[in-house]
């Protein structure tokens, strides 16, 4: 089950649009690879936890290992793994050295068995994490109502303060229907994100 809440964005590429509503995913747990190794040895997999959490852990390792080597990973349903540079550009081809390559980035292609998740999805609309927050002070301040207007004045100039813009919480969107990612990556030539997202709660 995904837990989602609705928030108004501005698409910063479409600025001229103003804001439109658009569904974020509330993150309900962050699993580690301790939690992770444990619920795969717990389907009937017939290995122990212990086991599971080496050979991912060395899975891992060499992950970064072939792929510093200049290769490109095949995990069969699980997607592909590969590299790429983000780089400072040079005046001409003979100015170029390694000092302009700035990044290694890892690139991951999602295989067969993480296509069309949207047929497998159930859905369930929540409240966002700044309203959840807001009323469990209240319940613990004996007050009967809550001031989500305040609430969210209060949330947004505390992202504003500290360069952030995204609900607590909260995964991320994409816009369909021709819309850009108001809040997602653009990753020109493996490159950089050239804007975040500006949220109206």
């Amino acid at each position: 089950m995904i837990e989602y809440s609705v928030f108004l964005m501005t698409n910063y590429l479409k600025p001229e649009d103003g804001p439109k509503a658009y569904a974020k995913n509330q993150v309900r747990e962050i699993w580690d690879l301790d939690k992770f190794s444990k619920h795969i040895a717990s389907h009937n997999s017939g290995y122990s936890r212990g086991l599971v959490k080496a050979i991912l852990t060395d899975m891992c390792d060499c992950l970064v290992e072939q792929l510093l080597n200049g290769n490109k990973i095949k995990l069969g349903s699980l997607g592909v793994f590969s590299i790429s540079l983000s780089c400072e550009g040079a005046e001409s081809i003979e100015k170029f050295s390694e000092d302009n390559i700035k990044s290694v980035n890892i690139n991951f292609n999602p295989g067969v068995d993480f296509e069309n998740l949207i047929n497998q999805a159930e859905f369930k609309l929540v409240a966002s994490r700044i309203a959840q927050a807001a009323t469990l002070k209240a319940e613990k301040a004996g007050k009967g109502t809550v001031d989500l207007a305040e609430a969210k004045s209060k949330a947004n100039a505390s992202k504003d303060n500290t360069g952030g813009n995204k609900p607590s919480g909260d995964g991320g969107t994409t816009p369909s229907g021709g819309d850009s990612n108001p809040g997602g990556d653009s990753n020109p030539g493996g490159g950089s994100n050239p804007g975040g997202e500006n949220v109206g709660l």
